[in-house]
């Protein structure tokens, strides 16, 4: 079943989402090996596709799972929550509709 993972990051992130990336990055491409990943990325901060330091307010990862165990467990292993870039995430079960 699909998952959507959504992260809301704490005030001024940007340097630790700058820290733990290479690791985040890592683990979403894995993801998307395995043929799990639907999308994913950032929300900027402001109404640009490059806030620069504005940075971001959190991210929506929408990836495959057995079920919401895994997904959870899968979203708490988040290099960006390690780093304490994320201040909430929260997994719901996702039906994708379309396209």
């Amino acid at each position: 079943m699909l998952y959507a993972i959504i992260s809301e990051d704490i005030e001024n992130s940007l340097t630790l989402r700058l820290e733990a990336r290479p690791a985040h990055v890592q683990r979403l491409n894995d993801l998307k090996d395995q043929g799990r990943l639907v999308l994913a990325g950032p929300h900027p901060a402001i109404d640009s596709d490059d806030p620069g330091n504005a940075g971001f307010t959190g991210s929506l990862i929408v990836a495959e799972f057995s079920n919401l165990i895994e997904a959870q467990d899968w979203a708490d292993s988040d290099p960006y929550i390690t780093a304490g870039a994320y201040q909430k995430v929260t997994v719901k079960p996702f039906k994708k509709v379309l396209p």
